[in-house]
């Protein structure tokens, strides 16, 4: 690339314009638009993401700081805070969420053939939720509690390179389990959920669709075993069981059979009961099928920790979602870039490095050849390692 231009627009020429485009189109985001356009807002909102700006003052000011290199970056209007707060408030944030599902298109075909430690040939997804507190008074429409504010971004987490294939902005008094009714299930793939999402007729739907469910029962949970295969109780494993349900309501919502497989962790000394579809995969996959289910905890306290979601620069439903919006398609822009350049380093320190880099006036790769600037400094243990793909 040209030495002359900066790490920022460097950066941005990996993504798709044309998709952007598409999207733009698709909601007229630009119409009536005289000089602050869509992808100008979404450079804008990506700078924020990149740097870890506060406010949309804290924004206004670094933007104007670096105003002779913002036409170069692509950032053709002028940036103000009024601007921006308008831009967020009326634009449609479903320019920004298909925009990111274009980019995670793009990723899972990169990472398509990575490894999630099963051997296994179909895709595997993990669905969980977590909630972001909010201010009552100041975001009335994300109704929790009688005097809290949230709200949840339910995720469905492809274990194949851990990138989210679908987020579900909700306010944060919708259970996680009215997601299911949302979810297209892909036939083949398995969805590996808490007891949470237990709901034997939206299990049903997945058994319907021929994809395959790994949950967990709750305690009072009330079966007939009809079968019992033999387990080496030396990995763990306490039996597999082919099991019907009881009661009136429950076998009328999931009239087939389900296997139970029962395991006891030593590392935890705890003792796990696992429900699922599937009579194909060996009893001690369907464990660690659960176990991988993690990876998608994990993702949110990444993503909370290292982008943009915890404060906002809006107090609408609209400006929140597009905040969310452009957060989760930085990530998965940074995490397209290292696939395809092989960076070795993580990107945790790919997003340090670019913080501290973004309009520096050199290649793009340059910036990530020194190796010593992999952080060290941190317990490993505690580290998120799945990152490190």
């Amino acid at each position: 690339m040209n030495e002359g231009r900066t790490i920022f627009s460097q950066l941005m020429d990996w993504l798709p314009k044309h998709e952007f485009d598409k999207c733009v189109e698709r909601y007229r985001g630009n119409n009536r638009v005289r000089s602050f356009s869509c992808y100008d807002q979404f450079l804008t909102m990506a700078f924020a993401q990149l740097t870890y700006r506060e406010s949309l003052r804290d924004i206004e000011t670094c933007l104007n700081a670096l105003k002779p290199k913002l036409y170069h970056a692509g950032i053709r209007g002028n940036v103000s805070r009024s601007t921006l707060a308008d831009a967020n408030e009326s634009r449609d944030w479903r320019i920004f969420a298909d925009f990111a599902q274009a980019l995670i298109g793009q990723a899972r075909t990169l990472y398509a053939g990575e490894e999630f430690g099963i051997e296994l040939k179909q895709a595997a997804y993990a669905l969980d939720s977590t909630t972001i507190d909010l201010c009552l008074s100041l975001f009335p429409w994300a109704e929790f509690r009688k005097r809290k504010g949230a709200i949840k971004l339910h995720t469905l987490l492809d274990l194949r390179g851990c990138f989210p294939s679908v987020v579900i902005v909700t306010p944060g008094n919708i259970h996680d389990v009215n997601i299911l009714d949302q979810l297209a299930f892909e036939p083949g793939a398995f969805y590996i959920m808490d007891r949470g999402y237990l709901d034997f007729s939206r299990l049903y739907a997945i058994q319907l669709s021929s994809a395959f469910f790994v949950t967990r029962a709750k305690k009072n949970f009330q079966f007939g075993r009809r079968y019992s295969r033999p387990v080496d109780k030396s990995t763990g494993l306490r039996c597999d069981q082919t099991i019907i349900l009881k009661g009136f309501y429950a076998r009328k919502d999931y009239p087939e059979a389900l296997r139970r497989v029962c395991y006891f962790d030593a590392e935890t000394n705890k003792e796990f009961v696992f429900l699922s579809n599937n009579f194909i995969q060996p009893a001690l996959a369907i464990a660690k099928l659960y176990k991988c289910r993690w990876r998608v905890e994990l993702f949110f306290k990444w993503i909370k920790q290292h982008l943009r979601i915890k404060a906002f620069y809006g107090t609408s439903e609209n400006a929140v979602k597009t905040q969310v919006w452009v957060a989760i398609s930085v990530y998965v822009l940074v995490a397209i870039i290292k696939k395809r350049q092989n960076l070795d380093q993580s990107l945790y320190t790919i997003l340090q490095i670019l913080s501290v880099t973004l309009f520096e006036k050199t290649p793009i790769l340059q910036a990530f050849s020194d190796t010593s600037l992999i952080s060290n400094h941190v317990n490993p243990k505690k580290q998120l390692c799945f990152w490190d793909i």
